[in-house]
């Protein structure tokens, strides 16, 4: 039976197989424009649909409280017969192999879709948080990390095996409704809590997640740039995206039996050592034993300490400023500034990306894809980016806060939506790649704050509270951006905005209530500065 240790990566290494396949609204950029003429929609109605994909979240509690007392396969399964149910039956919409389905049932569907998301994530997020309970920031980051690199796996797989336009609005669709599925019955066994003591063994095992996972991350992004990605064909560049994705599966389990080959041989010869010195230990037995029991009893005095400050150690590495449940949370001063904070800063993140083709198409630039790709890929970064900041620089004096981090990643943001207003194609890139760098940053940020301000015991429905926002915003932002896309002067026959104005509006205000965001984090800072200087 394998050890507590191995079952602990393993774990690991399931979430992060869920996590790289569950960014299934991600990709909506990618063929948002293709199911719009598809289905002769106006922005109006497309904007709603990319609403009802984040509109599931308002009932990711639902899964917070199944994660409570249901089997935590039985959790992931229902996320996943739900993502089959959404996207499945659009999938047969749109290739015709069902009647027609009306909108306001479309618009149902993908809700369910994006409800989908919060039962794999919850799931995720209980077993990462559970199962390292002193490396949490680390472990989050690193499997939500993945979740950022959903959309570009996606397009990996469509580019390889479909190329007119057509053929990959269904391509996604069709993924989107089985992957999930596939991965969540291939990875159950795995996902599950494990009794785990605080261990040193960790550090190797992280060091080698970070090599793995910062590898990906730039083979991911080498791969979204159309120059150098078509050297290789797509399905090459799919390949190589699979060998690093697969690379934990292997290279975690080998690590673990090194580790344990190596424990298990400097035991033996501990062993020996000890057998080789029994008799001069014999000869002064008398010596021994007058000193042995003052030795005893100082092992066991050490060990009453040690036991002792367990819930001191508990409390300085894993330490929460309350438990509270959503009830008294919501009542909290801390709440609404940390709600409003990531209302104002990495969900306008998320719309922007939502949006991402229709901003791009009205610019007039083609390379929709490897434009998502590469928000993909720095969302990737962003994730980890704090997780490798906590794991070598947590106890330094000059690390920051977690309500700190955000204000340092809110106002580079701001300051993108600005340079959106260049109209080069450059500027594009810059912008798209330093809002996925921050909206992952945040997002991944957001998960260990959750725990830390409002405590571990009800993190599944605090956080699913929290992400509430998303939704929200997703309507209030996205339906304000369709309504200028659609006002703007260029608008054809055919509802299509073309040039800078169709978004110049859009984008002024999102940069300044990014800006109002950055000084509600810096709010949050200072009235939660007290509690975080005390885990230093």
């Amino acid at each position: 039976m394998p050890n507590s240790s191995l079952l602990q990566w393993l774990s690991l290494v399931g979430s992060i197989c869920l996590q790289s396949i569950n960014g299934t609204n991600s990709n909506f950029p990618a063929y948002s424009s293709q199911l719009k003429q598809l289905l002769s929609m106006s922005q109006l109605q497309l904007n709603n649909l990319a609403f009802a994909s984040d509109a599931g979240k308002l009932f990711g509690w639902l899964s917070g409280i199944a994660a409570i007392y249901l089997p935590l396969w039985v959790v992931l399964l229902i996320g996943a017969i739900l993502g089959l149910i959404g996207y499945g039956v659009q999938y047969l919409f749109i290739t015709n192999q069902i009647s027609s389905v009306s909108y306001i049932y479309l618009f149902l569907l993908t809700l369910l879709a994006g409800n989908s998301i919060c039962w794999i994530n919850t799931v995720c997020y209980v077993v990462t948080i559970k199962n390292f309970p002193f490396d949490r920031q680390v472990a989050v980051g690193i499997t939500t990390s993945y979740l950022g690199l959903s959309a570009k796996i996606y397009t990996d797989f469509v580019n390889a095996f479909y190329s007119s336009p057509t053929e990959r609005a269904n391509a996604y669709l069709l993924f989107n409704s089985i992957f999930p599925l596939i991965v969540c019955v291939i990875s159950a066994p795995l996902v599950r809590e494990i009794n785990v003591q605080k261990s040193r063994s960790t550090k190797v095992g992280f060091i080698l997640m970070f090599f793995i996972t910062m590898g990906t991350g730039i083979y991911a992004i080498i791969g979204s740039f159309g120059s150098v990605s078509s050297r290789l064909s797509p399905l090459k560049n799919l390949i190589g995206m699979g060998v690093f994705l697969l690379a934990p599966l292997v290279m975690i389990p080998v690590q673990e039996k090194s580790r344990e080959a190596v424990k298990s041989w400097f035991r033996r010869e501990t062993t020996k050592v000890h057998n080789n010195t029994c008799a001069t230990e014999v000869i002064n037995l008398g010596v021994v034993e007058s000193h042995g029991v003052v030795k005893e009893e100082d092992h066991v005095q050490e060990d009453v300490m040690i036991s002792g400050n367990d819930d001191h150690e508990v409390q300085e590495e894993i330490g929460v400023k309350e438990e509270i449940g959503v009830k008294l949370m919501v009542k909290r001063v801390n709440f609404w500034l940390y709600f409003l904070v990531y209302f104002f800063g990495a969900t306008i993140g998320l719309v922007f990306l939502n949006n991402l083709g229709q901003i791009a198409e009205s610019r007039g630039f083609s390379g929709t894809s490897s434009l998502v790709s590469l928000s993909s890929s720095f969302g990737f970064f962003g994730r980890l980016l704090p997780s490798l900041l906590d794991y070598f620089f947590s106890r330094s004096k000059y690390m920051l806060s977690r309500p700190a981090s955000i204000v340092a990643l809110m106002a580079p943001m701001a300051a993108s939506f600005l340079l959106l207003l260049n109209p080069t194609n450059l500027a594009l890139y810059i912008s798209t790649a330093v809002i996925g760098v921050c909206t992952g940053a945040i997002t991944s940020i957001a998960v260990t704050t959750t725990t830390e301000l409002f405590g571990a015991k009800h993190f599944s429905v605090n956080h699913n509270v929290v992400v509430a926002n998303i939704p929200i915003g997703s309507f209030v932002y996205g339906y304000l951006a369709a309504l200028v896309y659609r006002d703007e002067a260029g608008v054809d026959g055919d509802g299509k905005c073309m040039g800078l104005e169709c978004y110049k509006r859009t984008f002024i205000l999102w940069s300044s209530l990014c800006f109002l965001g950055t000084f509600l984090a810096l709010a949050l800072y200072v009235r939660t500065r007290k509690f975080y200087s005390q885990r230093l």
